[in-house]
This record gives structure tokens, sequence and C-alpha cells, in this order.
């Protein structure tokens, strides 16, 4: 059962936080979710599961981005989310969807007791212009039946910015890690 939207707003601080809140974008059975205003790319030609890849940030500027086809972009949400009880989905809007763009290449689906941002993966089918700020993608909450452990992992749980893919930290759990900015080498924290 996905919850409506009254049930959204009647479970805020419960079992659904989303930071900030703005009743604006409250759907009958979704909640708008907006693009913030910076991107990462990969840098590499060809990624690697087992190493972390190093990638680059690109701020939007106010007069927007244009998105290339063939290249992925990791964005995040502006919204912080935290969800216990329930299954957090996001999906693209379907005005979104309509100019090419894809949200989310393979993972909207999010798990119960998620705590943090939204990363997304971004795709162009053409170029098209993109603004920091747009409600980009929505998330609905399905309930959920049966016993469950809530979702704690050290990979994306709690994050406070766009997370590049951290799969080489269950191919390798004992890779070399940068101590000072607890993030693995070669995530650069500086604007490109």
């Amino acid at each position: 059962m996905i919850l409506s939207g009254r049930e959204i707003k009647r479970q805020l601080g419960t079992n659904v936080v989303i930071d900030p809140f703005d009743e604006s974008k409250l759907n009958p059975n979704s909640y708008n979710l907006t693009l913030h205003d910076e991107l990462m790319v990969y840098e590499e030609v060809v990624l690697d599961m087992r190493r972390a890849n190093r990638v680059r940030r690109i701020g939007i500027p106010p007069e927007g981005l244009v998105l290339q086809p063939s290249q992925l972009y990791l964005g995040r949400t502006v919204e912080r989310t935290e969800t216990h009880n329930l299954v957090p989905m996001i999906e693209g809007r379907s005005s979104i969807g309509r100019l090419g763009l894809f949200v989310h290449v393979t993972a909207g689906f999010g798990d119960v007791g998620f705590c943090g941002y939204w990363t997304l993966e971004m795709f162009a089918v053409q170029p098209v212009r993109i603004y920091a700020g747009v409600a980009i993608c929505q998330i609905f909450y399905h309930d959920i039946r049966g016993d469950f452990t809530e979702y704690c992992s050290d990979k994306y749980q709690n994050n406070t910015d766009i997370q590049p893919s951290l799969l080489f930290k269950e191919l390798n759990p004992d890779c070399e890690r940068d101590p000072q900015l607890k993030l693995p080498f070669g995530i650069e924290r500086s604007h490109g």
C-alpha cells in the first residue's frame, strides 16, 4: 500500500522526516524533492568496481547547466529524509522524464530506516538544461509487512553529500582510506 499525501503529512516527525518540508510540494500520493546546486562526475574513462574512482564537482550556475548524453551525472536532493516503519522510494517526475532525463538509473528503491540525502544518477537522452532547485523527483512510501531490520550501513547511511559508488567497500573491505577526510582516496572536495 502506498501512503497518500495526507498520510505522509500526518506521519511527519514520526515515521517520515523531510527537511526542509514545504506543503506546496505535497502531491496526492508523493512529495516532490528538489535538485541541489552541485553535481559530481567520474573522471575515469573506465570505472572500476573494486576501487574508489576519481570524481570532480560541477556547480550548477543560475543560468542552468546543459547535461550531455553519454555522461553520468551524480546529484543529490536538497531535502534530507528519514524513514521508519515504511519503505521510501523515489521516481523521476513525468515532466522531467518527458525531457529525456533519467533521474535515477537504477537506484530508486530505498530501505526502511534510511536517513540522508538521496543521490541521483542522472542521464540525459539528448542535451538538456537543468537548474538547481527544480522539483526533480518524487518520494513515496510503501507499507512494509513482516518482521524487518532497519537499514544500517557504513556506506550510505547518514550521508551529508553526493555519494559516488562505494561498492568497493564490499568487494575490498580492507581498502585504504583517507583518515583525515574519512573518505576513500580519489574523492575530491574541491569545486571544478
